[in-house]
């Protein structure tokens, strides 16, 4: 059975001339103990879906139509305060700058520990045992001294770990991880996606894992969902989507990372630009921007169906080799 189970998820903002639609029929699963790789262009709806499913959209955002279900149980339609105390407790997050999730008044110690006792029947001194222990997990050293040292007192790819700590400081079933390596240097990025993908596989956490870096997707993840203005083009195994897509979108995607073995005078690009919210084309979202686009991309939408190993939203997908 899928842990996270997201279907025709729609998320509007209304505004003075209207509603601006961000996400329209997002639809996928995620397993226990498995690293989906949410991938896109910037503004195509990745961090939407997860503040979607942490419900932490920012009004007059809102879910129109469409379901977000935790272990079969609905999450989407909750009060806000029942979905307070999923989140933290069964869902951890992550977030691109620690120094907006980390509290600078407050002891990285005193922020373990409420978060422990907030969602968890443990005493102060279980929850700070818990805490010291997070921290050796994680990679800090000298943990227990750490304890009292505020975040100013951290660097950037040691922030980042304690709030890996904090998310995982409940023992949650999910972890939505947004960019969670960008603001970090690239020997910090190979030690926190290490760090990721053990506690992944420690603790049986899912993890939904949003990114535009297809090198973090490549060594991280077991699937990879490619959006694309606020649909889903392509979802599959990520060496399936990754040396054989089958969406244009995708395919165009890998041919923008250059290859060091080939020697080329221009790099690869998509040509134009993703739509916006308030002009959206009609068919496929991509049919300005394909290069093998027909009569009927102009005028009918495709579903995300099966295609081989991977599902793609396409009327013509690439053959397979």
């Amino acid at each position: 059975m899928s842990l996270l189970q997201v279907r025709d998820l729609v998320v509007e903002f209304p505004n003075r001339r209207g509603t601006l639609r961000a996400l329209d029929g997002v639809i996928f699963d995620i397993a226990p103990g498995e690293i989906l790789g949410m991938v896109g262009e910037s503004g195509a709806g990745k961090s939407l879906t997860g503040a979607a499913i942490i419900g932490l959209l920012e009004p007059p955002g809102r879910i129109a139509s469409g379901s977000i279900s935790l272990q079969g149980e609905r999450i989407d339609n909750l009060p806000p305060e029942q979905m307070r105390k999923i989140r933290g407790r069964r869902i951890g997050a992550i977030f691109q700058d620690p120094l907006t999730s980390l509290n600078p008044l407050y002891s990285i110690g005193r922020q373990l520990i409420e978060t422990i006792t907030t969602h968890m029947d443990v005493d102060h001194a279980e929850a700070k045992r818990r805490a010291i222990a997070l921290l050796q997990d994680t990679g800090i050293p000298a943990a227990e001294e750490r304890l009292g040292h505020f975040p100013h007192q951290f660097s950037g790819g040691m922030r980042q770990r304690v709030v890996i700590a904090l998310a995982l400081a409940a023992e949650p079933q999910l972890i939505v991880a947004d960019e969670p390596t960008t603001a970090l240097d690239v020997s910090i990025q190979a030690q926190i996606i290490a760090l990721l993908k053990r506690i992944c596989r420690e603790r049986g956490a899912a993890v939904l894992l949003i990114t535009h870096d297809m090198g973090v997707i490549a060594e991280t993840c077991d699937r990879v969902a490619v959006l694309y203005a606020g649909r889903l083009a392509e979802v599959g195994p990520v060496e399936e989507v990754i040396h054989s897509p089958v969406h244009p979108y995708t395919a165009g995607l890998m041919a923008c990372i250059p290859d060091l073995g080939e020697p080329r005078e221009r790099l690869a690009q998509i040509d134009g630009a993703m739509p916006r919210l308030g002009a959206m084309p009609s068919g496929c979202a991509f049919h300005p921007r394909c290069p093998q686009a027909q009569e009927r991309c102009h005028t009918a939408r495709p579903a995300l169906e099966q295609s081989g190993p991977t599902q793609a939203a396409c009327w013509y997908p690439h053959p397979r080799p």
